[in-house]
């Protein structure tokens, strides 16, 4: 098996376009009443799915947290640290929910944590060098 994607499911599909669209810049085509979203970013599809959609698609009820959750993070690079602090500003400018402010790491990462709309954390950090798989 080959990982294709991520995906989050959310409640309020056009805030979450437009925080994802607007605030992060995901290049996004779909309308805000669309139920699925599918986008590729830096080379990673990147899927928003309307909750009671899939709900409805599977036949089933989840359960899903309110506010800040910690089951997983979106993790964002830039290439410098001065980039870190600026991208997290403009972040926050634009709306974005601070959960953490840019901070130097013990293990040598610059790293900010923020929040979309539905408490998804989102990290935005680097080592200061271009990224390297």
């Amino acid at each position: 098996m080959k990982l294709d994607g991520v995906g989050l499911f959310v409640d309020d599909m056009g805030k979450m376009i437009r925080f994802y669209r607007d605030v992060l810049g995901f290049e996004i085509k779909e309308s805000e009443d669309a139920v699925n979203v599918y986008l590729i970013k830096d080379g990673t599809l990147f899927m928003l799915y309307e909750r009671k959609n899939f709900e409805g698609m599977t036949n089933r009820k989840y359960e899903y947290i309110k506010g800040f959750n910690g089951h997983f993070e979106i993790a964002l690079y830039v290439d410098t640290f001065e980039e870190v602090d600026q991208r997290y500003k403009e972040v926050i400018e634009k709306g974005a929910v601070s959960v953490l402010e840019p901070t130097t790491e013990s293990w040598g990462q610059r790293t900010c944590y923020i929040s979309d709309p539905e408490g998804n954390l989102i990290e935005i950090g680097s080592f200061n060098k271009p990224f390297d798989r």
